[in-house]
C-alpha cells in the first residue's frame, strides 16, 4: 500500500518561540492559514480553523483536537475538513532550533483514512501546505 504521510521541513528565519506562536495562537495563524476559534495550547482542546471569507458552507473550514504539547519543540493535533468528508488525519509539529533560526517539520498523516482517492487526498493537501508555507515564511520572518 502507498504510504498515506506527507512529511515537509521548512527553515523559518524566526526563533523557535516566534514559530510556535504562529502554528497556535489565533491571530497568528490568520496570518498564514486560517483564523482559529481558540489556542492550540492545551491537551484535549477542540479547535475550529474559520474561511476567510464565510460562505454557504458556514464559517468553519478545518477543525480538530489538540492531542500533545511540548512548548515550543512539538505539537499534535487532529485535522480534518469537508473534503475529508468525517476522516480524521494527524498532523505533528516538530520545531528545532538551527543556526539563524528554527527547523519545522510538519508530518501529516493518516490521509488514508477516507479509502479511496489516496493520490488526489496527498497533492491536495501537499499544494495546500506548500501554499500556506509560502506565507508562513513571509510572516514569521517579519516579526
Amino acid at each position: 500500500m502507498q504510504e498515506a504521510t506527507l512529511v515537509k521541513t521548512i527553515y523559518l528565519q524566526a526563533t523557535l518561540e516566534t514559530v510556535w506562536s504562529y502554528l497556535t495562537q489565533p491571530d497568528r495563524l490568520a496570518r498564514w492559514f486560517h483564523e482559529s476559534d481558540t489556542a492550540l495550547d492545551k491537551v484535549g482542546k477542540e479547535y475550529k480553523l474559520l474561511r476567510d471569507n464565510p460562505s454557504d458552507k458556514g464559517p468553519v473550514i478545518c477543525w480538530g483536537e489538540v492531542l500533545e504539547v511540548d512548548k515550543p519543540n512539538r505539537l499534535v493535533h487532529t485535522f480534518t475538513h469537508e473534503w475529508l468528508k468525517g476522516a480524521i488525519t494527524t498532523v505533528v509539529w516538530e520545531l528545532m532550533p538551527v543556526d539563524g533560526g528554527t527547523q519545522v517539520t510538519m508530518t501529516h498523516s493518516d490521509l488514508d483514512a477516507m479509502h479511496d482517492g489516496l493520490f488526489d487526498q496527498l497533492s491536495g493537501h501537499d499544494k495546500g501546505w506548500d501554499e500556506g508555507f509560502i506565507r508562513l515564511r513571509r510572516v514569521a520572518a517579519t516579526y
